[in-house]
């Protein structure tokens, strides 16, 4: 979908925001020492403080905090060094405590940014702020007929909420900022980032407005020229964020242009049917009393433990990308490579093994990948070690086998495991670069086909049907640049 839908009475902008959701990568709870496992049996990772039970004291976790100022720094944000836990109360049967301690006015991190390569420029996405807080519980209402139960493993649990401004202005923008944020957390090790297990997911706020009007808010600052906004809760996938905002955005514009107005709530995504649904009214101010948790103090930060962070971050995907790129792989290549952790990895032990940056992202790009996909494998799952591949790439490079060898060996290596070049000698599979030997074939090619040698003359293009003949002849193994020389010569075509 692009920046502009087409209305009957003229073009409307669409304007996205998004709170994201990310669990902490810790092995205790936010304030108390429970575990945070994935798919441990219900009930069975809650201490007495996730259990709200009276006397109990909220404890920090030092992890905690330092994963969140982490994250900021990897965001290029503010941290500060001063922040505040405060109630935030409501009732829920998933919510023992009867609040949720979170922060509110005073954030552990303000502003930042993420970086979004598009097809055709570089957007710029604004962080808002991020801030600390419990998750709740998990209330079931589908192992009784007439019963709901609650589940309060993940009480406790500790979460970053990531709050954007809206300067996202597509579906696919808005996927694009997911999938980089993702991908910095995973890269930084603050968050696993899978969220088919809901330890990341996202609140999507999508309005649409006249022509012009994000262009006024960015001059004045002023929400109202946005139109009025609708929250789709938790949608924990980057396609089905693409899919939600499409059809908000489509029946906003369709009831403002039916002369109705758009009612401020909090709607719920179907990915079934593809289409949102109303969950409940959102009134501009909600009144959950926050103040500050009488059990805890403020949060005060050092600054020389904050640098001392900031020195052991990793490189994150966009320097890596402008060190790749420096290197001499294209801005796509790099972008593709960098997008994983685990893909970027993998190909940097591909080339400590002393192959050329370009061939390796060539081979993994357009080879390896495909077979990973096409197999629905993870990069990290895959049968083939970078080593192995990367041994294919140099035996293509110093000629010992060619580039249609190469895919039949990928495929040997694939399903029968083994050391590429022990494979390569077993099975002789080496390139032939024995001049003699080639100009036998492509002879007797020509001598075969006197017809087609008319053709080429007249269309000399078509002089790659007689190299494929020829490898076809020698099963794949001449040397396919010595072909072409030689049939050049002996057709008499000229050189390019």
């Amino acid at each position: 979908m692009s920046k502009t839908i087409k209305g009957q009475t003229g073009d409307w902008e669409i304007v996205v925001g998004m709170e994201v959701h990310a669990q902490i990568l810790s092995n205790a709870k936010l304030f108390s020492g429970a575990a945070t496992a994935f798919g441990a049996e219900p009930n069975s990772q809650v201490s007495f403080i996730d259990a709200g039970m009276p006397g109990m004291l909220p404890v920090i976790n030092r992890k905690c905090v330092e994963q969140a100022v982490r994250t900021g720094l990897g965001l290029k944000a503010q941290i500060n060094l001063h922040s505040v836990f405060d109630r935030k109360n409501y009732f829920y049967p998933d919510l023992p405590q009867g609040y949720q301690i979170s922060q509110y006015k005073s954030p552990i991190v303000g502003e930042g940014e993420i970086l979004l390569d598009m097809k055709d420029e570089t957007i710029k996405v604004g962080i808002e702020r991020l801030h600390m807080e419990q998750d709740a519980g998990k209330s079931l209402h589908d192992q009784h007929p007439d019963a709901s139960f609650v589940d309060l493993n993940r009480s406790g649990v500790a979460l970053m909420e990531i709050v954007s401004k809206p300067h996202m202005r597509s579906s696919e923008e808005a996927a694009a900022f997911l999938r980089k944020l993702r991908s910095i957390l995973r890269y930084l090790g603050t968050c696993d980032g899978n969220m088919d297990e809901g330890s990341m997911r996202a609140d999507v706020n999508v309005s649409v407005c006249r022509a012009g009007g994000y262009e006024k808010f960015r001059a004045t600052g002023d929400f109202r020229h946005l139109g009025t906004r609708c929250e789709i809760k938790n949608v924990n996938s980057m396609r089905f964020v693409q899919m939600a905002v499409e059809y908000e955005a489509r029946r906003q514009v369709d009831i403002l242009e039916d002369g109705g107005t758009i009612v401020q709530e909090t709607r719920l995504y179907d990915s079934k049917a593809n289409e949102t649904r109303s969950m409940r009214s959102k009134e501009e101010a909600h009144d959950y009393r926050y103040f500050p948790d009488p059990d805890l103090l403020p949060l005060v930060l050092d600054q020389a433990w904050v640098d001392d962070i900031a020195r052991s971050l990793p490189e994150l995907p966009d320097e890596k990308k402008a060190r790749l790129v420096k290197a001499g792989l294209s801005a796509y290549d790099a972008t593709v490579l960098v997008a994983e952790k685990e893909s970027a990895d993998y190909f940097e032990a591909m080339l400590a093994t002393g192959i050329e940056a370009k061939a390796a992202a060539n081979w993994l790009n357009n080879e390896y990948f495909g077979r990973l996909n096409k197999a629905g494998l993870a990069i990290t799952d895959g049968p083939v070690s970078a080593q192995a591949n990367a041994a294919i790439v140099k035996m293509v490079a110093d000629n010992t086998i060619s580039g249609k060898i190469a895919k039949d060996l990928l495929d040997i290596v694939w399903s029968e495991g083994g050391d590429p070049v022990a494979v390569v000698e077993a099975r002789g599979m080496k390139q032939v670069t024995d001049t003699s030997a080639i100009e036998k074939a492509v002879d007797a090619v020509i001598a075969a086909n006197p017809q087609k040698v008319e053709e080429v003359k007249a269309k000399p293009k078509m002089a790659s049907w007689f190299t494929g003949q020829v490898m076809k002849a020698t099963g794949g193994k001449a040397n396919p640049g010595v072909v072409n020389a030689i049939l050049k010569q002996r057709l008499g075509l000229p050189e390019d």
